[in-house]
């Protein structure tokens, strides 16, 4: 019988823009290619989670007002989503959740939402200059064409600890001054990128990789 890939889902049911779930289908069919069947959880409002019962953990993007009712639930989950990120588990964040990542995220009637506070960055709107259109970058992985829809600018705190995960050739990014296209950090990896951002083979296959190191790391620590 195929080994079963672990994914979770950070409020599928409330995070879920542009398509944004089309990169968890396109991780389990390159995975059923290299012989695994996945298993999907949706983690939200009010479930139980640890981040280690999983292989991957996915977030996609919201709304301001999905943003904000999932900004009341996420504190529950800050520990285990902090250790999963620093144990080097891959982690993909589109949009709204990457912008949950960071420190906070200033909403177009000034209220701000507080984030995990996990990474050093924030994001602050602006309603008058909203970024939408095809993009283009190029990455560690090569080239990626993708779309965005935000106003959400977003701004490293601590440029020595995040590194861009792309540079523009087309777009705005993260904001429309630096150039740069989300954020890596160790294998997390956030992005405005919808699309989605997988139907990229080149960054898809990339994480479908480190996956399944995940996987097999959590196997061998499940079998101790």
């Amino acid at each position: 019988m195929p080994e079963t890939i672990k994914i979770a889902y950070l409020y599928e049911d409330l995070m879920n823009t542009y398509g944004d779930s089309g990169d968890v289908k396109i991780l389990a069919f390159l995975l059923k290619e290299k012989g695994y069947d996945t298993q999907v959880d949706n983690i939200s409002l009010g479930a139980d989670f640890n981040a280690f019962d999983y292989d991957f953990v996915f977030w996609g993007g919201g709304q301001d007002f999905e943003q904000s009712v999932v900004a009341k639930d996420l504190v529950r989950h800050k520990d285990t989503i902090d250790k999963y990120i620093n144990a080097n588990k891959p982690m993909l964040c589109i949009c709204g959740g990457y912008q949950f990542l960071g420190a906070y995220y200033e909403t177009s009637g000034g209220e701000t939402i507080k984030g995990l506070d996990i990474l050093p960055f924030h994001t602050v709107f602006k309603a008058d200059s909203r970024m939408i259109g095809d993009t283009e970058y190029e990455t560690e992985w090569g080239k990626v064409r993708a779309f965005e829809n935000h106003s959400g600018r977003t701004y490293f705190d601590d440029k020595s600890v995040l590194k861009p995960f792309g540079k523009m050739i087309e777009g705005y990014g993260n904001n429309p001054e630096e150039g740069n296209e989300g954020m890596r950090y160790k294998n997390t990896i956030g992005s405005y990128s919808h699309g989605p951002i997988l139907k990229n083979e080149n960054v898809a296959r990339a994480i479908a990789d480190k996956i399944v190191i995940s996987h097999k790391e959590r196997m061998a620590a499940t079998a101790k």
